[in-house]
């Protein structure tokens, strides 16, 4: 099972397992994570479970898709080049271990 490091605006981590095919953000709601809001609940119709990927992992995941791209416009926090909504990163053993960091706010 994929392990996620969640890295909280204080840097305390937290570490959440899930099933191969899960999204991030369901690891992160089924472990309670606290600052993943997920209002649509992996829909791609809000942008409360931005992340920003720790750099190392940025060249493991697929390319953004053109609606998430749209949906990082929404987002509370400047969006970066690592931001990414964690509704849209799928777990399988290559991702095993990824670092996410959470932003201060959600909207």
């Amino acid at each position: 099972m994929p392990r996620v490091v969640f890295v909280r605006p204080d840097g305390t981590k937290q570490e959440a397992h899930a099933p191969d095919g899960a999204s991030v953000m369901q690891a992160a709601t089924a472990h309670l994570v606290p600052g993943i809001v997920a209002e649509c609940g992996g829909e791609l119709s809000c942008a409360t479970c931005h992340v920003f990927v720790d750099e190392q992992w940025l060249r493991a995941l697929p390319a953004r898709s053109e609606d998430e791209e749209e949906m990082l416009e929404a987002t509370s926090e400047e969006p970066t080049d690592a931001s990414r909504l964690c509704c849209q990163i799928t777990l399988n053993a290559s991702l095993d271990g990824i670092v996410v960091h959470i932003p201060k706010t959600q909207k």
